[in-house]
């Protein structure tokens, strides 16, 4: 039964574009990762270097976000507050200091970035945790990724929000194209850093992917390239691999739309003498 709605999906244009896609932000976040983590490393040292107030430790380890602001910090974390605006593209713009601990700006280079970044990195531990969002906000905010046209960055950005904003999960072959081209631009900014020319590959690859799915006593749907049967041991292809990937999309949707929710709730406690308004969301699974 999987396996012949999975063939149904795959019948439809829209949205195996839509599924590419999201595949294809799995590829740039993977490229870019150990990217982001060699410069944020070096980032962090030339601010420890440059600034020897930011080498103590937090004076009172309690120092936090209440809203979004940064209220009552510590003379340590005040400094790293400012050195922080300091090398934002933006710094007139809405920060996410919920996003951060300061008592471990110090000695976490990731706790640095997540003042870079959209909302909802406060939990994330783990570098890898990050996703293609988190890590393109980082370089179109701060400058020392002074190597890549901000422009470029935000093309992609825009794109992945329209792609996780997608409630049909289709999205049409012009889009794809255009998207396509964003992808290329922006990687191709980053052709200094050996790994990412496979990252450039991949994607490529994965744009032009046959995700034709053969169902024992149903005929095949599209008759160009292998089908996903025919390679069992390819470890990107067939019906495993094409569900994971739905759930690993699936997945980032919903954590954005649970974390949008819990914003809502926020603003109504503010503004309606904290009354809740009740808020419905329904999601199609596949699985």
């Amino acid at each position: 039964m999987v396996r012949e709605e999975l063939t149904f999906r795959l019948n439809d244009e829209e949205y195996k574009n839509w599924l590419k896609a999201g595949r294809c932000l799995l590829i740039l976040k993977d490229g870019l990762l150990p990217f982001t983590d060699q410069q944020l490393s070096a980032f962090h040292g030339d601010l420890l270097n440059q600034y020897p107030l930011l080498r103590k430790p937090c004076e009172t380890s309690s120092c936090k976000p209440r809203g979004n602001t940064l209220v009552s910090v510590c003379r340590v974390c005040s400094e790293w507050q400012k050195v922080i605006l300091r090398h934002h593209r933006q710094p007139d713009a809405t920060i996410q200091w919920t996003n951060c601990f300061p008592r471990y700006w110090r000695t976490d280079h990731w706790e640095l970035a997540k003042a870079y970044m959209p909302r909802g990195q406060a939990k994330v531990k783990r570098a890898d945790e990050f996703d293609a969002s988190a890590l393109l906000n980082l370089i179109n905010y701060c400058d020392y990724f002074s190597s890549v046209d901000p422009k470029l960055v935000r093309q992609v950005i825009q794109c992945r929000n329209e792609l996780m904003h997608s409630c049909e999960f289709r999205v049409k072959d012009d889009w794809m194209r255009h998207y396509r081209t964003a992808l290329r631009h922006f990687v191709h900014q980053l052709n200094f850093v050996p790994h990412m020319l496979t990252v450039g590959k991949q994607i490529e690859d994965m744009l032009t992917v046959d995700l034709s799915i053969r169902v024992f006593g149903v005929d095949r749907l599209d008759s160009a390239g292998p089908s996903a049967d025919s390679d069992p041991d390819s470890p990107e292809s067939g019906a495993e691999s094409v569900s994971r990937w739905e759930a690993e999309l699936l997945q980032e949707m919903l954590r954005e739309c649970l974390y949008a929710a819990n914003e809502e709730d926020k603003d109504v406690k503010t503004h309606v003498g904290g009354t809740k308004a009740p808020h419905f969301f329904f999601f199609f699974f596949f699985f």
